[in-house]
């Protein structure tokens, strides 16, 4: 078997150093040609280091962070062939001197340096000339670079996160981000005469520190659409008071919401999820909070367990008993536990939709809006016409960590198709 000496390129004409950012073989790992073994920066650009032979690498000589002269044999590889020492077959001015940017090839950072005047000096995060100069070319901001994640030592953002990032940025992607590292100060507030001071309670505490750290770890994405609620409305009406009589409950529009985010749930089970660092968690169980409102202003969430596993009876039992023993603060500890899903109604305040901020550690939570009369165009067979349908307006929040533009677009349109198609000669 032979030595092959693998050894600091020259990455320009001014550069006699360069530091050894990332190992990415390590001794006794198997080599393929034009395999990247190394990544190393210097002033100007950095730069991943192919090796130019098959082997096996024998012997790692500087470890990572450290500085080497231009020239130097950082590294050993055991290529097949007699026991020599061979030198390299490529000279230390190699095609290493060139650094990939944005799929362009750029022999001279300092010409992408020249494009923007973005100083990120200022800071906490430590990054290449290259991803700098790469973060310049693409006009990308210091703030807006702070907030990429890395998946270099240490959080280190790489060459390939930043062009990864970037493709995301073109297509409209939202990337996943690091939270940034200072922290964020609230403004300073001050009360004037006559003012009236009031501190929080406990609930209130606790739903405003959830709240904040909601929107700090999900990246929120709002979606709306329109459902003609004609089917559902006509057949509550024609139920509604013989279901009163017979099984002495009211029948609201909740339950039929929360069956038909069943329904959308089993046909979409990412959307029953959790984030868990860079592991999805799809969640067996389909268990739906129910936003409450309480007599103090306050809101609590009792859960609905295994609601897919109910019939609209059932459903319309536990959705009162629920309610009723929230606003009496009645509920047992595993009542307000264990959801998967979140609904929040609007509509019940007048409301025509809101905005909602999602439920940790679920990724969506709907919106409902009020139920409402206004002129609409009806398609028939003599062709369109104006007419007057009980319309309602849904929203999703969802977390676009896993949760993409298309996904949230077709849950949100099966729970819309469940209620436009309801089946009225449905018995209950």
């Amino acid at each position: 078997m032979a030595t092959f000496e693998i050894v600091m390129p020259k990455l320009g004409e001014s550069i006699i150093e360069a530091t050894i950012t990332k190992w990415l073989k390590q001794e006794g790992d198997t080599v393929v040609e034009d395999d990247a073994i190394i990544e190393i920066a210097t002033d100007k650009v950095d730069s991943e280091i192919p090796s130019p032979v098959d082997g096996v690498l024998k012997k790692i000589a500087y470890q990572e962070g450290e500085v080497v002269p231009v020239g130097t044999v950082i590294a050993l590889l055991e290529v097949a062939g007699a026991d020599s020492v061979d030198k390299p077959v490529v000279e230390a001015e190699d095609t290493a001197t060139q650094a990939v940017v944005s799929n362009e090839v750029v022999e001279d950072a300092s010409q992408v340096e020249a494009h923007e005047s973005f100083d990120y000096k200022s800071s906490d995060r430590f990054y290449s000339p290259l991803v700098k100069s790469i973060a310049k070319q693409e006009n990308i901001t210091p703030t807006e670079l702070d907030n990429i994640a890395g998946t270099g030592k240490e959080g280190r953002v790489t060459k390939k996160d930043i062009l990864q990032y970037i493709e995301s940025r073109k297509a409209g992607k939202v990337q996943l981000v690091k939270p940034a590292s200072k922290t964020i100060e609230p403004p300073k507030v001050t009360s004037g005469a006559g003012d009236e001071l009031i501190e929080m309670g406990r609930m209130r505490r606790l739903i405003a520190d959830h709240m904040v750290m909601s929107k700090q770890v999900s990246p929120h994405v709002t979606m709306f659409h329109e459902v003609d609620m004609s089917a559902v409305v006509n057949w509550r009406n024609e139920v509604k008071d013989e279901f009163l009589k017979r099984e002495g409950e009211k029948l609201t529009f909740t339950p039929l919401f929360i069956e038909a985010v069943a329904k959308a749930l089993k046909d979409f089970p990412l959307v029953n999820a959790s984030v868990d660092g860079y592991t999805m968690i799809k969640r067996k169980n389909i268990n739906i909070g129910m936003a409450t409102a309480l007599p103090d202003g306050n809101l609590i969430v009792p859960v609905i367990k295994n609601v897919d596993q109910k019939n609209l009876l059932g459903i319309t039992k536990v959705v009162n008993d629920l309610a009723n023993r929230a606003r009496a603060n009645k509920l047992n500890p595993d009542e307000i536990q264990g959801g998967t899903f979140t609904v929040t109604n609007f509509g019940q305040f007048g409301n025509l939709t809101g905005a909602p901020i999602i439920n940790q550690p679920q990724v969506a939570i709907l919106g409902i809006g009020i139920i409402k009369k206004k002129a609409v165009v009806v398609e028939t067979s003599q062709g369109d016409m104006i007419g007057i349908r009980p319309v309602m307006i849904l929203s999703l929040a969802f977390d676009h960590r896993i949760v993409d533009g298309s996904l949230g677009g077709m849950f949100l349109q099966r729970i819309a198709n469940y209620l436009e198609n309801f089946d009225t000669s449905r018995k209950v």
